[in-house]
């Protein structure tokens, strides 16, 4: 797979100066950097080691760790425009960035122990890719069903068990596992340990051939009495419950953000190939009903954007979110399916070839009422927040 390596890409060294011009230099480096990578990465299904360099070196692959530990010292809100910009031209590579900033590096700022931070707050900010492994097979929707055990040994944990669908599995070398280390407690016998490849009785196992988002990872994660420090526990023993329901929250904003990037994209391809393409002696873009499909994409997908951006804020300034965050994360990913449906229709038969790039933004628009909590439990957040 080939890739420019020419130049590294400008740091993003000072964040909160203007949102813009971060966003400005994403975007840049979306169109330079990754788009012209995109459609080989989706038949190969897998990003170029290259390019996940190139992703540290512009600082989006730690956005939030302060600046003490080498990360950009910026905000949630940061992380959801770079999600956003990547995925207006990749949602591959918007989820990649998305799983290390809004799970693992949240996870780790809001719950690690200053030990722990010490340990791998730099490494994640400088070259390291991180995963966040919770769902198992009788574990999707039912996350705390969970199989995976964790046992006490001396000064060790040793788990066993096996973790599906987990994104990043081929790129991370540090992965947040969860596994319940007294099975009686029930959902208070979870706990998040921090497992590095290369661990005993660690395998990264089967990586899945996926609908869309080919070129992101997701793999199966193998553990065969892997035995893991106990000072690699994060938060607290038969806590992990909690530090997997407040950072998922969280986490259905980042792909909030996937969405509405990728019903950009798909919504700026459509303008510009309506603009172009001539039925009847003129362009698609002047017959009215071509019009109003595009002005009607237009407001939902503005309407998406501002439930993203409100869950966003939110969370930066410590309000409650729970509601927004399910609200934008139905929204958003509804509306790139109905986007990107209608970017292939008006593409035509162009629009069902390879060649252009709406049919994978339709693949890939998919996933985002799956994946990080289904639409169903979505609606099922709102409605008990709403009726108590």
């Amino acid at each position: 797979m080939t890739q420019d390596t020419a130049s590294s890409p400008q740091p993003l060294t000072v964040l909160a100066e203007d949102e813009q011009i971060f966003r400005d230099s994403v975007r840049g480096f979306a169109n330079a950097r990754v788009r012209p990578l995109v459609r080989e990465m989706d038949e190969h299904a897998k990003i170029p080691k290259g390019l996940v360099t190139q992703l540290f070196e512009l600082g989006v692959m730690g956005i939030e760790i302060p600046e003490s530990y080498g990360g950009s010292g910026g905000t949630f809100f940061h992380s959801i425009l770079a999600v956003e910009e990547l995925s207006r031209v990749d949602p591959s590579i918007g989820v990649l960035v998305d799983v290390q900033n809004t799970l693992v590096i949240n996870a780790f700022t809001r719950w690690g122990s200053d030990e722990i931070k010490t340990r791998y707050l730099p490494r994640l900010a400088a070259d390291t890719v991180g995963a966040y492994a919770l769902s198992e097979a009788g574990s999707g929707s039912d996350a705390f069903a969970l199989t995976t055990r964790a046992r006490e040994d001396g000064d060790v944990f040793v788990i066993s068990g096996r973790k599906l669908w987990i994104t990043n599995g081929n790129e991370a070398d540090i992965f947040l596992v969860f596994a319940t280390i007294n099975p009686e407690a029930g959902y208070r016998g979870i706990t998040a340990l921090v497992v590095e490849r290369g661990m005993p009785g660690f395998t990264v196992g089967k990586k899945e051939d996926k609908l869309g988002i080919r070129a992101s990872s997701t793999c199966e994660l193998i553990l065969e009495d892997c035995r893991v420090p106990k000072a690699n526990v994060l938060g607290e023993i038969g806590k992990g419950y909690k530090t997997a329901i407040e950072t998922l929250n969280e986490g259905r904003i980042g792909i909030g953000a996937q969405m509405i990037g990728l019903a950009k994209g798909a919504l700026d391809a459509t303008i510009k190939y309506t603009k172009e393409r001539k039925q009847f002696g003129k362009a698609l873009a002047e017959f009215q009903a071509v019009q109003h499909q595009i002005a009607r994409a237009a407001v939902e997908v503005e309407a998406a954007t501002l439930s993203v951006y409100n869950a966003a804020r939110l969370r930066d300034v410590g309000k409650p979110f729970l509601t927004e965050a399910a609200i934008c994360k139905i929204l958003s990913s509804e509306v790139a399916e109905r986007v990107s449906s209608l970017a292939v229709n008006l593409f035509g038969g162009n629009g069902f070839v390879k060649e252009y790039p709406v049919e994978k933004f339709f693949r890939d628009a998919k996933i985002g009422q799956i994946y990080e909590g289904t639409s169903n439990l979505q609606l099922q957040t709102i409605a008990k927040q709403l009726l108590g």
